[in-house]
């Protein structure tokens, strides 16, 4: 199998499975409105009890709470992948199942950062590039990583060093239909997302019918990129390009 057929192969594949998924799934449109009324009622409680010397821990609860949202997203797609279908109790559980995993990656990361602190401080002006060109090598190595929390059985650093080799050795087949859906996103919201743990589109309080519209649209495109994202991540970890061309043949 030639590149070309592999490529399409794949993501035939991946969008036959997405759209029965979405099908199966859809209520996962609504969990943005979800951790957008949670965001809000930490940073109400934040602000209102942790004052003065308690506000140093603040952002460890802020961290804390954020790993847990996001753990919940990546849990509710991890049933979706490998079942099919979420309940209310995924929901429930989804807030720890893989809360230590990614906080794990949050203080890597921070640990990450903060010696590269000392970097920016010797190149002085240039520090902003040198930022900027670091964030989009971050966001392009090691873009599969929430798919690898929630599919691997790794550790938060192995599972770094996973999603970087994934790239290395799936990089078309992945940067390909991310970039079309990205800039589908884009023209739709006029949203980029940077950040690789995204888990809903930011809502703008644009209470008009077209701003509630947009805002759903986004949210239901985003809804099956992630979908996309892991029945695509899952293919292409769990096979080679030789398997595949079996995989088609057989198929035919």
């Amino acid at each position: 199998m030639n590149l070309l057929q592999d490529i399409i192969f794949v993501n035939k594949s991946t969008m036959e499975k997405t759209i029965n998924s979405f099908k199966n799934n859809w209520m996962i449109v609504f969990t943005g409105l979800v951790y957008t009324a949670l965001n809000i009622f930490l940073l109400i409680i934040l602000s209102t009890f942790f004052q003065g010397v308690l506000y140093i821990l603040a952002g460890f609860i802020m961290a804390i709470v954020s790993a847990s949202l996001i753990s919940n997203y990546l849990y509710l797609l991890f049933n979706i992948i490998n079942h099919d279908r979420i309940t209310i109790q995924d929901f429930k559980d989804g807030f720890k199942a893989f809360l230590w995993k990614v906080y794990g990656v949050f203080f890597i990361a921070w640990l990450a950062s903060y010696l590269l602190s000392f970097v920016y401080s010797i190149v002085g002006d240039n520090a902003i590039y040198l930022n900027n060109i670091i964030s989009i090598l971050i966001l392009v190595a090691l873009n599969p990583l929430p798919e690898t929390i929630y599919q691997k059985y790794y550790s938060p650093f192995e599972s770094i060093g996973y999603a970087f080799q994934f790239m290395k050795e799936n990089w078309l087949n992945w940067i390909l239909p991310n970039v079309i859906f990205h800039f589908l996103l884009y023209l739709t919201t006029n949203t980029l997302l940077l950040d690789v743990f995204t888990t809903h589109l930011d809502f703008r309080f644009d209470f008009s019918i077209k701003g509630i519209l947009l805002y759903f649209l986004g949210q239901l495109l985003f809804s099956f990129i992630m979908i996309y994202r892991g029945h695509l991540f899952k293919l292409l970890s769990t096979s080679t390009r030789r398997k595949r061309m079996y995989m088609n043949n057989f198929h035919k």
